[in-house]
């Protein structure tokens, strides 16, 4: 199974395209959409996720997927692992009564939400998405779930840029990167 994983994540990696000065000067943006693209490259990261999941013998009743890249993978992994998916999506996008938190990005303020009744306090949860940077996004996702009183699995995502050091924000959780730059 390891050499199938392996040559999985070079499938990935050969379909991560890093973009010069996007969205601004300076910065090296990896671009998963060619991910998306290519069907065999789509399934490995649900397989990989699935994997990791299985492994870790993780008991999970909803994969919470972050806006707006984690809307793309946690949709396809819930359903391979036969449980709901839920959105945290930016202030404002969702309807209904929602719960949110504040938090800082590299380049200003942010709020992200979840409906109120979107998780009941005591739900596994694992939250998905396609990058972890800084950590921010992640860290306040993880946050909001708190609040829900919910019980955080872990968190996985596509890529994971070291540099960053997103995951010293994130100590208390179990992280899970496909591909590190």
């Amino acid at each position: 199974m390891e050499g199938r994983s392996e040559s999985q994540i070079q499938l990935l990696r050969r379909h991560i395209h890093a973009v010069p000065d996007f969205p601004k000067k300076g910065i090296l943006f990896r671009d998963i959409s060619p991910i998306l693209k290519e069907p065999t490259a789509l399934t490995a990261v649900i397989d990989l996720f699935e994997e990791h999941v299985k492994n870790k013998k993780w008991e999970v009743d909803l994969i919470v997927g972050l806006d707006a890249r984690g809307f793309l993978f946690g949709p396809l992994l819930a359903q391979r692992l036969g449980v709901g998916f839920v959105m945290v999506r930016k202030k404002g996008k969702l309807p209904g009564a929602t719960v949110s938190v504040a938090y800082d990005l590299e380049y200003g303020k942010a709020e992200a939400e979840i409906q109120e009744d979107a998780v009941t306090p005591g739900q596994k949860v694992l939250l998905v998405d396609d990058l972890l940077a800084t950590g921010g996004t992640l860290f306040a996702a993880c946050e909001l779930l708190k609040k829900r009183h919910a019980k955080i699995q872990g968190c996985m995502v596509v890529i994971e840029l070291t540099e960053l050091k997103g995951v010293d924000k994130l100590k208390a959780h179990s992280v899970f990167s496909l591909v590190q730059y």
